[in-house]
């Protein structure tokens, strides 16, 4: 899956006068109707105004929330316009339905936004109708939305069989650092994988002890491997009903020469809220009335010294129960390192996943890892090692 698999903007050749459909991910959040988080906006803008000074007309696609291909108005996407063109810092128009007039006399540099694709029934059938449709607006077709890579839809998939194709500057520059992170990595490469349930990561952690030389797990994943193993995890948030499925993950590790990464001291309490009376205990001395919320200082040092063995990380999902404070310590003091041997040049660290990119902006160093993805879905598949449809579809 690397970069040079498919073309990019570098291969598109003179499109002044001609009309692009740039495939972006406008889906922020939103409240009030005023966006709370331009992450999104921003990462388009190299993409977008650099076809646009080449004098492309632009009809950017996009999605917002899950109308269910029927037209809702607190679905529109006509909010995010003017939060864009302040992004962008140029002018940005609405454009409710494509219209072929409309879109012959925009000037040269133009750039449209096209309402909701998901208001269209067709657009999550990938119907191959719709596709021809919109397809003949356009000259070529770029996809800068790696986030919604993982849906075979018109706007993600269909278009990109119909016309000449492209990976924009967002989706180039992140499937670059995933194939240095998981494609053709640097070894000793190490993942952080958290999270609540085992039930929900299982396709990553079978592909991870596959792929990586030093697992660890935390969140309330760890637990679920403790009592595989036989250890009382008191009232702790554990599926008891997977640990044969842990347990084969173990085996699976073993044989792939893989060092699964276990806490081997917690931090308890009898109830989980913010500041609550807490302690750091062995694993083996959790109560019966205790829950496990973080892991120990001891634990967060060993892994620190492990990463600083490692040449790449990949990580997804928390140590602990990062949002309640005192538990977000571990996830805290693990980023730091990362982010400090990241700075000094010795560990290549991507990031993805929603919990994942709050916890690294809470520990202040989401800037510091070599690359951040923002792509939830589409980062989870990619770790499983699933094909994602929009990838595919742009492949040379």
């Amino acid at each position: 899956m690397s970069a040079n698999s498919f073309k990019t903007l570098d291969d598109i050749g003179d499109v002044r006068g001609k009309c692009g459909l740039v495939r972006v991910d406008l889906n922020v959040p939103m409240a009030d109707g005023k966006v709370t988080d331009d992450t999104r906006l921003r990462a388009l803008l190299p993409t977008v105004t650099e076809l646009a000074d080449k004098g492309a007309k632009l009809l950017l696609l996009a999605h917002f929330g899950r109308p269910k291909g029927e037209y809702k108005p607190e679905y529109s996407l006509e909010p995010v316009v003017e939060p864009l063109a302040a992004v962008l810092g140029r002018d940005v128009k609405f454009m409710p339905k494509p219209d072929q007039a409309a879109i012959d006399a925009l000037p040269d540099g133009s750039i449209v936004v096209l309402e909701n694709s998901r208001f269209a029934p067709g657009e999550e059938k990938n119907d191959p109708a719709m596709a021809k449709a919109i397809a003949a607006y356009g000259d070529f077709y770029v996809n800068d939305a790696f986030s919604a890579a993982h849906r075979a839809h018109v706007t993600t998939e269909g278009l990109a069989h119909l016309l000449p194709s492209y990976a924009g500057r967002s989706m180039e520059r992140e499937l670059t650092a995933l194939d240095k992170a998981l494609g053709n990595p640097e070894h000793p490469v190490a993942a952080v994988v958290g999270g609540a349930k085992v039930s929900s990561k299982l396709d990553v952690l079978r592909q991870m002890v596959e792929k990586v030389d030093h697992l660890i797990i935390g969140g309330g994943m760890a637990n679920t491997f403790l009592a595989a193993r036989g250890v009382d995890v008191g009232k702790s948030l554990c599926e008891h009903d997977l640990a044969d499925t842990a347990n084969a993950i173990l085996e699976a590790a073993d044989k792939a020469d893989c060092t699964v990464h276990l806490p081997y001291d917690v931090v308890v309490a009898k109830e989980f809220r913010a500041n609550a009376e807490t302690r750091t205990v062995n694993v083996h001395e959790v109560a019966a009335d205790e829950m496990i919320l973080d892991i120990g200082p001891a634990a967060v040092e060993a892994l620190s010294d492990v990463l600083k063995t490692c040449k790449t990380l990949v990580w997804n999902g928390p140590l602990g129960a990062f949002e309640t404070p005192p538990f977000d310590q571990a996830t805290v003091a693990l980023a730091r390192t990362a982010a400090a041997l990241t700075k000094e040049g010795q560990l290549l660290s991507v990031a993805g996943g929603g919990d994942t990119v709050a916890a690294l902006h809470h520990a202040g160093v989401a800037d510091d890892f070599s690359f951040v993805s923002t792509a939830g879905g589409a980062f989870l598949e990619w770790m499983e090692g699933k094909p994602l449809p929009g990838v595919e579809a742009l492949t040379k």
